[in-house]
């Protein structure tokens, strides 16, 4: 732990570029119409994570006006980018700058594309759409979260593959997540877990637990890679306090996709089965992370009542999901048993 919280002293900024804080793309909630025409079976057989291929994304705007432009894209990720687990993997999209300036990809880079991990079963849909919605209620939550615009993805492979047509979603890039609150992105290893942001850490560790998922960690990396798993860390200076800044819940319960299982460090049945893992100094901070959870009820349920592509099976899994959550937070009594007595007093 002495070698942990000494890294932070050599953290290192991302370099920030001017950039907006408001961007057109995720700026609007509606559903996007693009097509993406590249060599997809060498994508999907070969899954390159360093090379480009190149490709072209097409735009259909309100108008029914189409701007077509230049693309390179490669598969990203771990576990979604094996073969064995999808068949189709996720992917990263980069743009020419100079191509976009007036599209709704203006002041874009490279964005990361949530994809459908198998493209015979028609249900794979309905995962990306619950995790979708996960990134919109953390957008309730709280600024300090990645924005996501949902698609309607024509892939047409120009090597002669099958085309077809899915849902997805690309994520919002860390820099304009700092440029629209006036942060900064930190890149470092291993952090003290009294280097975060506690009250941002507090309502993380609960957003975690509304929507079952124990696949992070506020303050280790996975091998080789900057801290911390599943999270980002910005910072107003670059240094403490660190403010996570979470992503990548496939593997919650509320999403509940078929290749998701427990994390293997707990002693869970399946990935509906929460586990709160906020840290016993920030007890005294429950009651007012409980508040913004129930303030924003609400909207949370408008906003899978407003998602048409949702199924009845889907509509009917999130509800009951988060209802079980916030009938335990609303039960005084619940707030002793399950979060004040369960909270973790080490890492």
């Amino acid at each position: 732990m002495v070698l942990i919280a000494m890294l932070p002293a050599f953290a290192r900024e991302d370099t920030q570029q001017s950039l907006s804080s408001e961007t057109p793309l995720f700026s609007d909630d509606a559903l996007l119409e693009v097509t993406i025409a590249a060599p997809l079976t060498t994508l999907i057989n070969e899954r390159p994570n360093d090379a480009y291929l190149d490709g072209t994304l097409t735009i259909t705007e309100a108008d029914q006006a189409e701007s077509v432009l230049n693309l390179k894209l490669r598969t990203r990720g771990k576990y979604r980018r094996d073969k064995k687990h999808c068949d189709f993997p996720p992917i990263r999209l980069n743009f020419r700058t100079a191509e976009i300036g007036d599209t709704i990809f203006a002041d874009q880079d490279k964005l990361k594309a949530v994809t459908h991990c198998r493209t015979k079963k028609k249900r794979f849909e309905q995962f990306v759409l619950r995790e979708y919605l996960a990134y919109r209620i953390l957008n309730l939550l709280t600024d300090i979260s990645y924005r996501v615009r949902l698609m309607r993805i024509n892939y047409i492979d120009t090597e002669g593959g099958e085309p077809n047509s899915k849902l997805g979603f690309v994520i919002e890039d860390d820099r304009h997540v700092a440029a629209r609150n006036g942060l900064q992105v930190v890149k470092t290893g291993n952090i003290a877990l009294e280097n975060l942001d506690r009250e941002q850490q507090s309502l993380v560790d609960m957003f975690q637990y509304m929507i079952g998922n124990t696949e992070y960690s506020l303050y280790i990396s996975e091998p080789d890679d900057d801290c911390c798993h599943n999270i980002d860390l910005l910072s107003e200076t670059g240094s403490a306090p660190y403010l996570p800044l979470a992503y990548d819940f496939d593997f919650a319960g509320l999403v509940d996709a078929p290749y998701a299982e427990p994390n293997p460090r707990y002693k869970l049945r399946h990935v509906r089965q929460r586990l709160f893992k906020g840290q016993c100094r920030n007890n005294d901070l429950l009651p007012g992370t409980i508040e913004k959870f129930l303030k924003t009820k609400d909207d949370v349920y408008s906003l899978i009542d407003g998602l048409e592509p949702l199924d009845d099976q889907s509509r009917k899994h999130l509800s009951r999901f988060l209802d079980q959550f916030y009938k335990r937070i609303s039960d005084p009594k619940s707030l002793g048993k399950r979060f004040e007595k369960k909270c973790r007093e080490k890492p």
